[in-house]
């Protein structure tokens, strides 16, 4: 395996850093054309459509419609079988994510004015809330709570699962993950016939407000196509991860730090940076040793060469700007000082800060959401929690006084734009 060693002093550097990090997110146009076909089937033809697609993706020999719908029993059923070193890890990952997600609850507010005008914001929960599981050789019980449990938090009223089974094959961390983070309703159907169904409701799968979670190109170009009828998360990229070392943690932490985002699949990215040559030379002889022990070492070794980079930097202080340019999916500071550094990020989806905190932990059970916003999209946009389950009306009780003080205002500024109704609506309760 060849590694990609750069240094920001090198002539090109930046252009060279655009290329790597670069993700084109288009949609394939073949894509496109067979999500836009599923969608309006199912639109149009409801059930119908959805057991259609059900029998020939998933393999399902399903006559009813309400066969897709698993009973609530399944869910606990799946978690009292569950051994019992796997039960409380879910357990106890479920209870430190809803535990950091209670600090997220927006509040209502308001506040008077002396005129006796009312004003402020009301926060209201989602009424019913989509989630999609991958299913096949996808097992991300993780995912799970992570998305459901900041939804339960909200006050969502009900939270459905829909989740591909092939060949009728259901995953029981899957399911009992479901019963921990509150969902009641699971349907065995997946892909792209799976988001149609819940952005416009079939006969038997409701309708919901947003649809949230991870999936194929398919399940990606579907969510797109909805969108606007239906809230969604996001469309995510591939995994990212850059590290900032100042040589302190043994590097062998680094590179298996780097390994656990090139695992995912090919695309993901890993990048290091540091201002020692000789700690880059040792982390790089450490993914060489290392690697001969990864079961998934061809996707490993993939991502290294095709997306991965060890930069030397010229110092910290360009480490931390480099990484506010690349705006990662996940950031570690594995760095002795982490309080030094971490006031000069700004652009991250999460912050992992000291050589302790490792991605991996963020990813299952530390607390904060790891639904996180990737292909530099960090720079505006925020990881998945309560608040993307809530949403805020602003409240106006104008007194009888304040409608004269705001009236005289709007009547003004209505009729420089020409809103003869808008101008008289105000004026109308001027008083006198």
């Amino acid at each position: 395996m060849k590694l990609r060693r750069m240094n920001t002093t090198d002539a090109g550097f930046a252009s060279a850093l655009d290329r790597l990090t670069a993700f084109e997110m288009a949609q394939d146009p073949a894509i496109d054309r067979t999500v836009a076909e599923i969608v309006e089937n199912v639109k149009t033809r409801g059930d119908a459509a959805l057991l259609e697609y059900t029998r020939r993706f998933d393999r399902l020999p399903v006559e009813r419609a309400a066969d897709l719908e698993l009973p609530s029993s399944v869910l606990e059923q799946a978690l009292e079988r569950l051994p019992s070193v796997q039960r409380r890890a879910l357990e106890e990952a479920a209870r430190r994510i809803r535990l950091f997600h209670e600090h997220q609850k927006g509040e209502t507010w308001s506040y008077t004015e002396p005129d006796g005008t009312v004003l402020g914001q009301q926060v209201t929960p989602l009424d019913r809330v989509g989630l999609y599981v991958p299913g096949g050789k996808a097992v991300y019980p993780s995912s799970v709570l992570m998305n459901a449990i900041p939804a339960a938090v909200a006050g969502v009223r009900e939270i459905v699962i829909v989740v591909p089974t092939p060949d009728g094959v259901r995953n029981e961390l899957v399911l009992a993950a479901a019963a921990l983070g509150g969902a009641r309703r699971v349907f065995t159907v997946g892909g792209a016939q799976a988001v149609a169904a819940l952005a416009y409701g079939t006969e038997t799968v409701p309708a919901v407000d947003k649809i949230v979670g991870p999936g194929n190109a398919y399940v990606a170009a579907a969510k797109r196509r909805v969108f606007g009828v239906v809230g969604i998360d996001m469309v995510a990229g591939p995994s990212e991860i850059l590290v900032i070392s100042d040589g302190s943690a043994p590097p062998e932490w680094v590179a298996m730090d780097l390994f656990s985002q090139a695992e995912h699949d090919e695309l993901a990215q890993s990048i290091l940076l540091c201002p020692e040559a000789a700690y880059l030379d040792r982390v790089e002889e450490a993914i060489h040793r290392l690697i001969q022990t990864m079961p998934r070492r061809a996707v490993i070794e993939a991502s290294l060469e095709g997306r991965g980079a060890l930069v030397q930097v010229r110092n910290m202080e360009e480490a931390c700007e480099l990484a506010n340019r690349i705006a990662p999916e996940h950031l570690e500071l594995s760095v002795a000082e982490g309080d030094r550094w971490l006031p000069l990020i700004r652009h991250a989806g999460a912050v992992f800060v000291g050589p302790y905190s490792s991605e991996a932990l963020g990813d299952y059970c530390a607390g904060p959401n790891h639904v996180l916003p990737t292909g530099r999209t960090a720079r505006f946009a925020s990881p998945l929690g309560v608040y993307d389950f809530q949403k805020r009306s602003s409240l106006i009780q104008v007194s009888r006084a304040g409608a004269s003080t705001l009236g005289e205002i709007a009547q003004a500024l209505a009729e420089c734009e020409g809103l003869v109704a808008h101008a008289r609506s105000a004026a109308y309760r001027l008083e006198g």
